[in-house]
């Protein structure tokens, strides 16, 4: 019996099966990129604020401090 040789050659039939499957997608670095930017950015900017801030009065000042501070009120004298 003889082997029959195919009408397609198999090297032939493998490469167009090949331009026929889809592109592989790759994933894109850009938007991760883009958010760590951001996240740095913020995070500089709150520590630069945090810095730059005034820092935080827990318990208001006595009252009698800053009368004492500011001498007696006239009250004959428009403020």
């Amino acid at each position: 019996m003889s082997v029959r040789q195919p009408a397609i050659d198999p090297a032939a039939l493998a490469y167009a099966r090949g331009l026929l499957k889809p592109p592989v997608e790759r994933e894109r670095v850009w938007p991760t990129l883009a958010a760590a930017a951001f996240a740095a950015i913020c995070a500089l900017a709150f520590a630069v604020a945090m810095v730059i801030a005034p820092p935080v009065v827990k318990e208001p000042l006595p009252t009698d401090t800053l009368a004492a501070e500011a001498g007696p009120v006239d009250p004959a004298k428009p403020l």
